[in-house]
């Protein structure tokens, strides 16, 4: 069972909680409605997480910490790593078809580096040895329902259109709270195109977009995005993702990829890079890359990607 897209679409950072945790047991007082907060927010949706019971009570149990949880049809999550409420440099992780809550911390098919949460511990760590005093903060977010399968749906935008929306709910958030704070959005495979979708209307906090394998953002040159963000992509040589045709015909394809030369977008290093899922893992040139852009250091990614072609 999947959730309504346009209940998906408006959740993060907007609904109030009591559309995102399960009903109370029998008899058990209700839970008050209350708007997600910012991180203000952890107490409520960790309590909803404890009362959803195995294994998302074991998630906040550890002390992990959630801006949003919803576990019903294929399930939500926005996990966050570092401290969001003093971090100067935020990453928000956009996963891409299939994903559910059920692989969340799993991974698809059980490949832990496929996992939201496993990258985004991965590219935190990544963060820190870099620039170990660097205030920062990673979000896992999986806070749209992304397709099932790489049939119909996935080459279409209805998927996507929600999850711009509730991504730019999200961004607006973190830019109203840590107005100085600078933005960067990683998107993987179909969540290249939902950032893309979402990226005209982006605040101007957001100074970064990185694609990895991305099917495409919606448009056919970088241009046409209409964003002040630097947009960057990565695209591995056995990424199958790159004999998807750059059309757009009666609602389906996705555009140019973002990779590809003519579309505009800055090249990423992508040694070490093996498939479609292997860009966020340790000792690639890609998570090297995404790590440094989140701390503005983008002249060393634009040198590696020269050095590394």
């Amino acid at each position: 069972m999947r959730c309504r897209p346009a209940v998906r679409g408006t959740v993060v950072g907007l609904l109030a909680l009591g559309l995102l945790v399960p009903p109370p047991p029998a008899g058990a007082a209700p839970v008050a409605a209350a708007p997600a907060r910012f991180v203000d927010a952890y107490p409520e949706v960790a309590r909803a997480m404890r009362a959803a019971g195995t294994p998302y009570a074991d998630w906040v149990g550890t002390g992990r910490s959630f801006l949003a949880f919803d576990p019903h049809g294929d399930g939500l999550a926005v996990e966050v790593l570092g401290d969001l409420g003093t971090a100067d440099r935020i990453a928000v992780l956009v996963p891409g078809v299939d994903n559910t809550l059920r692989d969340f911390d799993r991974g698809l098919g059980g490949v832990s580096r496929r996992a939201p949460s496993v990258q985004a511990r991965i590219l935190y760590d990544e963060i820190r040895a870099a620039q170990p005093d660097a205030r920062v903060a990673v979000l896992a977010w999986l806070g749209y329902d992304p397709p099932n399968g790489l049939g119909r749906a996935a080459a279409r935008q209805e998927s996507a259109r929600p999850g711009a929306q509730a991504l730019l709910d999200l961004v607006r958030t973190l830019a109203r709270h840590r107005p100085a704070a600078t933005v960067t959005l990683i998107g993987h495979s179909y969540g290249a195109l939902v950032i893309g979708l979402a990226a005209p209307a982006l605040p101007a906090q957001v100074t970064g977009i990185v694609t990895v394998g991305g099917v495409g953002m919606g448009v056919d040159e970088v241009g046409e995005l209409h964003t002040g963000a630097t947009v960057w992509a990565a695209e591995a040589p056995d990424d199958w993702i790159r004999w998807l045709p750059p059309l757009q015909v009666l609602g389906f394809g996705h555009g140019v990829r973002p990779a590809a030369p003519g579309f505009g977008a800055r090249r990423m290093p992508v040694d070490g890079v093996t498939g479609h899922d292997g860009y966020l893992v340790s000792g690639t040139g890609t998570l090297r890359a995404v790590a440094l852009l989140t701390l503005g250091r983008t002249g060393s990614v634009a040198g590696a990607a020269v050095a590394a072609r």
